[in-house]
């Protein structure tokens, strides 16, 4: 009875409310602190608010075609900001993953 409901939320391997691996993966975040651990094999993404490692994992994996050896996701809080006629606002929230790729394995970002 319990792993039925472990697995009620998967389709097709991927979390439910996921539609493909293009809308977990939304983008590679290229900036100074990414540019130097990629030297590491460590790649940085943004990616979707509600995926989990499992469907990061596999979505960089057939995306680019690569072996995956770990990850790690982290939510950037949002910050306060001003805005339009010196009001409080604020920016929204988002998730990044740090993956770590195999030996062997490399992504080009260009």
């Amino acid at each position: 009875m319990r792993s039925s409901k472990l697995k009620s939320g998967l389709k097709n391997g991927f979390h439910s409310k996921m539609r493909s691996i293009y809308s977990i993966i939304k983008a590679p975040l290229i900036t100074e602190k990414a540019s130097r651990i990629m030297a590491d094999r460590k790649y940085v993404f943004w990616v979707d608010r509600e995926a989990n490692k499992v469907d990061v994992k596999r979505a960089v994996e057939k995306i680019y075609n690569v072996k995956v050896e770990k990850i790690s996701s982290m939510v950037v809080k949002s910050k306060s900001k001003r805005i339009r006629w010196n009001q409080p606002g604020k920016t929204t929230s988002w998730k990044k993953a740090v993956v770590t790729l195999k030996s062997g394995f490399e992504i080009k970002l260009t």
